[in-house]
């Protein structure tokens, strides 16, 4: 019944590549032409999914036996993972009460130019005020929200072809 899905490990990881560009080109779409400014936990969440899609590419072009399709599928999963952690920071910060919420940090820019490295990765990874406000819904959800089920989307896509690629005739 669900032979159509039985594509090989190759192309499901090159189709999870294709999404990650396409959430990318989603997120330069909205800062370019809507005219949202990222947050600091926008930017990391781009940063995973690049690096989510990186693995992807990678293993698209690689084409491993089941050793490599396991290592590149736990690799996967563990960066949008990590890409879904963040998310799941930015949209408690943005349900928390107006009281509540972290004050707005200096730029970006400021910081890269100010502050090491480790400083920077952490002010980026914690969140501000920037952080909290909502600017675009889509059948009430945030962006952070959207962003959250692409990366849990891609974790399952990821460790799914484990499975595919074991029981591949």
């Amino acid at each position: 019944m669900l032979e159509w899905l039985k594509f090989n490990s190759r192309i499901w990881f090159f189709l999870g590549f294709i999404g990650c560009v396409f959430l990318l080109a989603m997120g330069a779409y909205f800062q370019f032409v809507g005219g949202l400014d990222p947050c600091p936990l926008c930017i990391s969440q781009r940063i995973a999914i690049l690096l989510t899609g990186l693995v992807f590419l990678s293993a698209a072009i690689h084409n491993p036996g089941q050793t490599g399709v396991t290592a590149y599928a736990v690799s996967g999963a563990v960066t949008a993972l990590c890409g879904a952690a963040i998310s799941t920071r930015h949209v408690w910060i943005q349900h928390l009460p107006p009281d509540k919420v972290p004050e707005c940090g200096p730029g970006l820019d400021y910081v890269l130019q100010n502050f090491p490295l480790f400083e920077t990765v952490k002010l980026m990874l914690s969140g501000t005020g920037d952080c909290a406000k909502v600017d675009w819904t889509l059948l009430g959800f945030s962006m952070p929200a959207w962003t959250l089920l692409a990366f849990l989307m891609l974790a399952s896509l990821s460790l799914l072809q484990i499975w595919n690629d074991s029981h591949a005739e």
